[in-house]
């Protein structure tokens, strides 16, 4: 038995999974989320901000504090699109390297959507669902589309995410005009054109969601009043739910968002844009239903140490 720490720094959030892995499974030993708002501002200026630097770091020298104290015998940091996206990125690895004695790696799309693919399909043999599988990450800067039966086949990593999308087209509405939504949709659905060139999506037979826009919209759908990891792993949201779901946030107002029991509060201003980025896929490539993983690239990243 291994026990490894993994961390994820992503556009939104920043997140810890320190477990034990011993052959084919993995056991959770510390799961942690902080949102952390890392991307502020990056899709307009091209950096990392100060204040989102400064958030950041102190959520991390929480994490190695919990590392030290569970004794993981490997850690790997990765960062994603935000940090790939920034130009001062080197005052993000330096301010990495002082906390946690490693380097992170800043991953490509290619990387991120092989982690997502590797973390999100470990459970999905208990379902058995149809193969080949289509897992979707909606992240903060960028989304990640990944096919594959047993291993990746085809990958595609695009510039829309759930703060990017808000910042770019949904920050002055409360709610959002038609005409902001619209120009979002059209700013998805080019990304998906693009996603279509480079990833066989009509072979896909089980599209699989990752992450907190796909995981709180199918909170929504489930009627929960309370965050519960066990009843949104591996549940089947409808196309219908989804889009239900999706017309409800995006008329709804930030003070409506926040009163939803399933709601993070770092997730209130930017839910929208994220369930429009899911509601645009399922309409877009026909799926009926979408699978729902709490396992993702953070649960990769710990493979990948194992």
């Amino acid at each position: 038995m291994t026990r490894v720490a993994a961390v994820d720094c992503g556009t939104n959030s920043v997140r810890l999974l320190i477990a034990d892995a011993s052959g084919a499974e993995l056991t959770d030993v510390e799961r942690r989320m902080e949102i952390v708002r890392l991307g502020e501002g990056v899709d307009r200026t091209g950096r990392l901000a100060p204040d989102a630097l400064a958030r950041t770091f102190a959520a991390m020298r929480g994490y190695a504090g919990l590392i030290a104290e569970h004794g993981a015998e490997k850690t790997r940091v990765v960062a994603t699109s935000a940090t790939r996206d920034a130009q001062n990125r080197d005052e993000f690895v330096s301010g990495v390297v002082d906390i946690f004695g490693v380097e992170p790696e800043v991953v490509t799309g290619d990387v991120e959507a092989e982690l997502s693919f590797l973390g999100a399909t470990r459970d999905l043999a208990t379902l058995r669902p149809a193969r080949p599988y289509l897992v979707v990450d909606i992240g903060g800067g960028s989304t990640e589309f990944v096919l594959g039966g047993s291993s990746v086949e085809a990958a595609r990593s695009v510039n829309i995410g759930c703060v990017r999308m808000t910042e770019r087209h949904l920050k002055d509405g409360d709610p959002p005009t038609p005409g902001q939504i619209s120009a979002a949709a059209a700013d998805i659905d080019a990304a998906l054109d693009l996603v279509r060139a480079a990833v066989p999506v009509d072979e896909a037979r089980t599209l699989v969601g990752l992450a907190g826009s796909v995981t709180t919209v199918a909170g929504i759908a489930l009627g929960l009043t309370e965050y519960d990891s066990s009843r949104l792993h591996l549940s089947r949201i409808t196309a219908a739910q989804v889009h239900e779901v999706t017309r409800g946030l995006l008329h709804a107002t930030r003070a409506e968002r926040a009163r939803l029991g399933v709601m993070h509060p770092g997730r209130v201003d930017v839910i929208g844009a994220g369930a429009l980025i899911l509601d645009r896929i399922m309409r877009e490539f026909g799926f009926g239903a979408v699978v729902v993983s709490e396992h993702d690239v953070l649960d990769g990243v710990a493979w990948s140490l194992a």
